[in-house]
């Protein structure tokens, strides 16, 4: 990810003159003794804090698309009046304050009051969450920021309830994050905003003619709208020993990788993914020795292409990674993985990533749609009235497709949507997918569908980590992948989603 911002803030406390200030521009400015960012568009100022409240990113260094400032870092978006976070994967705001003008000068003025919500249109009796994961805890946030005054119910079956998912693979995983950071919001935090999560006790049917969800306990709860955001499971190959592998997908599953790592000196990572390799990446910072396998010939050539692909690749090679690709597992003893070859990996702790598989259990038992996920329109509605399916599990219409994504921040995005959509404020999702992967101190931002490219074409120098990849199909630019380019990619993300084909091929020529 990029740096903070190195340019010498403004004085807001001297007074800065307008002018210094360019038309729709975030400029970092000193409020004495608190950074500051403002925004002139037209004749309108804004001012706001100038850190995500999410990984803290420097909002300078962001872009600026109408009413709203996004940070360069996880595409994470607030509303320049009010500092709400109206885009995942933020959820807290960030400050906004006023601005006096006097004399040409603009100074900095008091912090803006918390804004009330309008009144939604709509308003369920009741909404129950099943899921308490991104989509899921995203939802019910938005839906107390919109203003829904109705009981919420989010139901979870993984303890101690809503985390930061992303976090398990990479900084918590090597070491380098306390337990503390990783919940999304804690018991207590949901509760004093009258949400109630309840943990241990699954739904095990709905009915939706009644609108009742009856729980594994025999409990039944009725509602008025149905949120469906049960997520994925981690696939497992069939093989001999295939039980010996731990998967990464709970706060339960890392920990429990990290307990054996205590004791391992050699890993095995199966699987060539983008987890597998951000798991490999922390158990190498662990002083793990690690081997990862993968049938495929270059790690992520499928994705990503096979420049990009091999680039990844080197970067976990210099940093004492070993590569058997081409290859794959044949059994897993309690000390090695042997492979297709006959090759033995001498391993104490083996971790196996190989991809997901959608939820949708509950969803066929309610005799929803189905088709390798819970197929919903452009609302993210099910075939069934007042009920909703988001994250991992929902597939949904997407230029002129339909696609199911396993994203972070698309699944919290839906959640963001649906509540919308719920109180009657919502327009059609047809946000880019968006998702980024670190990789040691690289990390990679991509925009669009990268599914069912024809053509990939890389600019910049990627030694000097400064690169952009653009992925086309029948000539059109469908996805971006950007090194050390966070304003590109966030230009790009904003030009997929109005379909402005030909001010994004201009953006990437003029990048080049």
């Amino acid at each position: 990810m990029e740096g903070k911002d190195s340019r010498s803030p403004l004085d807001l406390t001297q007074g800065v003159r307008l002018e210094e200030f360019p038309d729709g521009e975030p400029v970092l400015c000193d409020g004495g003794g608190e950074s500051v960012v403002v925004v002139r568009r037209g004749d309108e100022l804004f001012a706001t804090g100038a850190s995500c409240s999410h990984y803290g990113g420097p909002l300078a260094k962001g872009v600026v698309v109408g009413d709203t400032i996004r940070c360069p870092w996880h595409h994470a978006c607030f509303d320049l009046r009010t500092g709400l976070a109206v885009g995942a994967p933020a959820i807290d705001p960030i400050p906004a304050y006023q601005l006096e003008q006097m004399g040409g000068l603009v100074r900095l003025g008091q912090p803006k009051d918390s804004p009330k919500s309008d009144a939604p249109r709509t308003s369920p009796s009741s909404v129950v969450i099943v899921g308490a994961g991104a989509a899921g805890t995203a939802c019910a946030w938005m839906l107390r920021q919109e203003g829904y005054q109705g009981p919420i119910l989010l139901i979870g079956d993984e303890a101690p309830g809503p985390v930061d998912r992303p976090n398990l693979s990479k900084d918590y995983l090597a070491g380098e994050a306390p337990e503390e950071w990783l919940p999304l919001r804690t018991p207590e935090s949901l509760a004093q905003n009258g949400i109630e999560l309840m943990l241990g006790d699954e739904v095990r049917a709905c009915d939706v003619p009644t609108k009742r969800v009856e729980l594994a306990s025999g409990k039944q709860i009725s509602y008025g709208a149905l949120v469906l955001a049960t997520g994925a499971s981690p696939r497992r190959l069939s093989i001999v020993g295939a039980e010996k592998a731990l998967t990464l997908r709970t706060l339960a599953d890392t920990r429990a990788i990290i307990a054996k790592a205590e004791g391992a000196r050699q890993a095995v990572v199966i699987g060539a993914s983008f987890i597998g390799l951000e798991v490999a990446a922390s158990l190498r910072k662990r002083g793990l020795e690690v081997r990862v396998v993968g049938p495929e010939e270059v790690p992520l050539a499928r994705i990503l292409g096979p420049e990009l692909g091999r680039f990844v690749q080197n970067l976990h090679e210099a940093q004492g990674v070993r590569f058997h690709l081409g290859r794959s597992p044949g059994r897993i003893t309690e000390e090695a993985v042997v492979l297709d070859d006959g090759t033995t990996l001498a391993a104490q702790l083996v971790v196996m990533g190989v991809g997901v598989r959608p939820r949708t259990g509950l969803a066929e038992a309610m005799a929803l749609e189905v088709d390798d996920g819970v197929v919903v329109d452009e609302n993210l509605q099910t075939s069934a009235a007042n009920v909703y399916a988001a994250g991992d599990i929902a597939r949904l219409p997407y230029g002129g497709e339909s696609i199911r994504i396993e994203h972070w921040v698309v699944a919290e995005r839906h959640g963001q949507a649906i509540a919308r959509n719920i109180l009657g404020k919502g327009r059609p999702f047809r946000e880019p997918p968006f998702f980024w992967s670190r990789h040691y101190d690289l990390s990679i931002a991509c925009v669009g569908n990268l599914r069912g490219w024809d053509r990939v074409d890389l600019h910049g120098a990627l030694d000097d980590r400064r690169a952009f990849a653009a992925y086309r199909k029948d000539g059109r630019v469908r996805a971006v992948a950007a090194i050390g380019m966070g304003k590109l990619a966030l230009r790009a993300e904003e030009l997929l989603a109005r379909g402005e084909q030909e001010e994004l091929e201009t953006l990437l020529a003029t990048a080049r």
